[in-house]
């Protein structure tokens, strides 16, 4: 496969490692982006095809490049992985009646969007205030910030870190109505003391969080990951990479919930309540990037990886 140009993938090696081995089947790349990790886990594993989601054209494009040489086995979806449900039950030609084996996730904004300063992700770039993984959908950053109230931006800001200064930061980004990135990093800087910044830029959860609430993160990741959990075949492996902390407790949520089957029996009595534990944990805790592999992506320092399999119908 030729190397990635659209975005540079992270944690592929250990993800290879819990797809290579998988059984013939489907695997499903929700969240897909330029194909990176769907390349390696098709070339790794001859018996499994690929159903590759993602909402942003410019990714699509990218992904339908990456996996030409790989033919029929590939099929790319117009779609957002909370879809997952519906894209699987209309991809039944593709699917052949053959188990989902396989599912990954890999969450936030991909070097490709992050690189584009057109696409208003970046604080290193004056653009429009967009932040839309699909550019064709929904409301701007830009748009959002002139209908939110004061008191759900505070929320937003303080869910993503923002906490001390998140009030002040709040009224000066609707006071300014910014719209275009230097204009929001400007609002930021008005509202943040210079002897209080940390390191880094100042806006940088800013930043996290309008995109977080402009694409509707939470919700899809809490739609798509349910809906992951349920189609997985028996001895199917689930994988989410996550890199911001609201994420990670998310995916640890549900992960618990799926493998203690909601159980809250105290644990010196055992269960008593007859919940099913449909999955099992690869580790309680989450595995992180090496060092080496940080050096040459320093966007896989914050990369989270969980993953479970699936033991019950």
């Amino acid at each position: 496969m030729a190397p990635d140009n659209y975005h540079v993938p992270v944690l592929v090696e250990e993800i290879v490692e819990l797809f290579a081995g998988l059984e013939a089947g489907v695997v499903v790349d929700a969240t897909l982006g330029g194909a990176g990790h769907a390349a390696a886990i098709l070339t790794a594993n001859g018996r499994v095809r690929l159903v590759g989601i993602d909402r942003d054209p410019e990714a699509r494009a990218a992904a339908v490049e990456r996996l030409a040489p790989l033919g029929d086995r590939v099929v790319i979806v117009d779609a957002s992985f909370s879809d997952l449900a519906r894209v699987l039950a209309e991809q039944t030609e593709f699917l052949r009646e053959e188990p989902i084996v396989g599912i990954l996730m890999d969450l936030g904004v991909s070097s490709h969007q992050l690189d584009e300063p057109q696409r208003g992700f970046s604080f290193r770039a004056d653009a429009p205030l967009d932040m839309r993984m699909d550019p064709t959908r929904g409301p701007s950053a830009a748009e959002y910030l002139a209908d939110v109230e004061e008191i759900e931006l505070v929320r937003l800001l303080r869910e993503n870190g923002e906490d001390r200064f998140a009030r002040a930061i709040a009224r000066a980004m609707l006071e300014d109505q910014p719209s275009t990135t230097f204009e929001l990093n400007a609002s930021v800087e008005r509202a943040v003391p210079a002897s209080a910044r940390r390191r880094g830029h100042v806006a940088t959860r800013v930043y996290q969080a309008l995109r977080v609430a402009v694409n509707e993160e939470q919700q899809e990741l809490e739609v798509g990951l349910r809906a992951a959990l349920d189609v997985l075949a028996v001895g199917g492996v689930i994988a989410v990479i996550s890199y911001h902390s609201g994420e990670d407790r998310l995916v640890k949520s549900l992960f618990h919930e799926a493998a203690t089957g909601g159980c809250h029996c105290p644990p010196e009595l055992g269960c008593v309540c007859g919940a099913l534990r449909r999955y099992r944990l690869a580790k309680a805790s989450a595995r992180l990037a090496s060092p080496d592999e940080i050096a040459l992506n320093p966007r896989a320092r914050s990369a989270r990886l969980r993953v479970a399999y699936r033991v019950l119908p």
